[in-house]
């Protein structure tokens, strides 16, 4: 999902289009993507603003029935966007029925944008930011879901005001994700983002927790270098995954490259799992114990 730049005057409710399931406002476009876009939204009811998320499907949308709805419907994390509404929508001036989310809205840019703009980020902050999205896959993956689009467009960063950080992440686009059991389709394992997906993942193979395990480790990476691990063509770039690991910058802490080393080992098995990531990173900064 590609996130626009959002003015200030932008947060300002509108009157101009009629309400959403009575309630909701449509406000300016501020992402799009290949199946979706969202929009910025004003709650009339409760006076705040949220994100509508309008997802085109090719047959009349049941809310139940779609993967982002059956995720986020009882997560309840600060790490994780929270689902408000779902509802069908008709999006015939986009030529097809569809499904209209009401998502929390996260005032802040998409890590992406952090690293586009600013580039490689200093340890601590790699840090901070480590420990949060670790901890918010781990309550992901104990409710039984793999997220597998992990990438820095999916992390929106919310402001944070609290002593020594300044940004909060959050996981967004649950689109393709899918209940961790043993019945997925070949079509299922290979969905996702081509820069960040697993090895087992390029092979066809069905994913585990562990494939965001590495699709995290690329981005923790990417966030020290500022480059994309394995940056080219998409076909170019899968093949090389599956042939040899990540390269590591000279300088990189050694702690912080034998952590980055097993998350991104091509054995899915040999990868720690999110909550043993979130711990070493708290051993190693105790200054963010309490992220």
């Amino acid at each position: 999902m590609k996130l626009m730049e959002r003015p200030a005057a932008a947060l300002a409710g509108g009157t101009e289009t009629p309400l959403i399931a009575g309630r909701y406002r449509q406000l300016e476009k501020i992402g799009t993507g290949s199946t979706a876009t969202v929009h910025l939204g004003h709650d009339a009811l409760l006076g705040r603003h949220v994100a509508i998320k309008m997802i085109q499907t090719p047959m009349p949308a049941v809310p139940s029935e779609d993967a982002e709805v059956q995720a986020l419907t009882t997560m309840q994390h600060p790490g994780v966007v929270t689902l408000f509404d779902a509802m069908p929508g008709d999006l015939r001036e986009e030529g097809t029925s569809g499904l209209v989310l009401i998502l929390e809205f996260v005032d802040g840019p998409d890590l992406r944008c952090l690293l586009r703009n600013e580039g490689a980020l200093p340890e601590a902050d790699v840090a901070a930011l480590g420990i949060q999205l670790a901890d918010a896959l781990d309550y992901v993956h104990s409710r039984q879901v793999i997220h597998r689009d992990l990438k820095p467009a999916n992390i929106l960063l919310a402001k944070d005001d609290r002593e020594g950080k300044s940004w909060m992440p959050k996981l967004a686009d649950f689109g393709i994700s899918r209940s961790a059991d043993p019945e997925l389709t070949l079509e299922d394992a290979v969905a996702g983002t081509p820069a960040y997906l697993s090895p087992e993942q390029i092979k066809g193979e069905q994913p585990g927790t562990p494939s965001d395990i590495y699709s995290l480790g690329l981005i923790l990476l990417q966030c020290f270098t500022g480059e994309m691990a394995f940056p080219g063509p998409p076909l170019e770039s899968a093949i090389a995954r599956t042939l040899s690991g990540p390269e590591l910058p000279d300088g990189l802490p050694r702690a912080w490259r034998s952590l980055l080393t097993s998350m991104t080992d091509p054995d899915p098995a040999a990868r720690p799992a999110a909550a043993d990531i979130a711990h070493r990173l708290r051993t190693r900064h105790p200054e963010h114990a309490a992220a």
